[in-house]
């Protein structure tokens, strides 16, 4: 299926342009895109797939869980040359997140893996599957997100983008048998 939203691709943002537009937490995105390391095997994977991608991502400046993921996204496609990457806002595009709700939730970010000629592949997010489970394990205990954010915060810190760069390869792979799929 072709995505839908393919005349957005030339009005979505670069990560550049999103983090200079970014009104309060531009300097939390450039400190992590600074620091992010890209494994060697995550560049080298999407290589190997011999296929080019488009990645766009729905996103808002404010979101922690999009400020410790999509910075190492931005990194790795800076280094994967068949790899781009895009920035859509949440606020600005309903109609768009409103196709890859989180249950009910406008739960971002959310990373829409396309073909070069716009084929929807699957989508990743808004965490990682191991930190989502602790999220709501925690968020079924009746603690606010002000009592986890921390763990959460080293958990990402001690995780540095892997897990990320796993799920959203995960779905690169599904270039191999031709086949998208609804959400991950």
């Amino acid at each position: 299926m072709t995505w839908p939203f393919a005349d957005l691709w030339e009005r979505a943002l670069t990560y550049e342009r999103f983090v200079k537009e970014s009104q309060e937490h531009c300097e939390l995105w450039t400190g992590v895109h600074r620091l992010a390391r890209v494994p060697d095997w995550a560049v080298e994977q999407a290589v190997a797939l011999g296929a080019r991608f488009r990645i766009v991502v729905l996103a808002e400046d404010w979101c922690g869980d999009a400020t410790n993921t999509v910075p190492v996204l931005a990194k790795w496609a800076e280094l994967t040359p068949n790899v781009e990457l895009r920035i859509l806002r949440r606020d600005e595009h309903p109609a768009v997140m409103d196709c890859y709700l989180t249950g009910t939730a406008r739960s971002i970010p959310v990373a829409i893996v396309l073909t070069e000629t716009f084929e929807e592949l699957g989508w990743w997010g808004p965490r990682p599957a191991e930190l989502q489970a602790f999220v709501l394990e925690q968020r079924r205990a009746g603690r606010t997100k002000q009592d986890y954010y921390s763990e959460v915060r080293r958990w990402y810190a001690k995780d540095k983008g892997e897990s990320t760069l796993r799920g959203v390869l995960a779905v690169m792979e599904r270039v191999r048998t031709g086949a998208g799929a609804p959400a991950t």
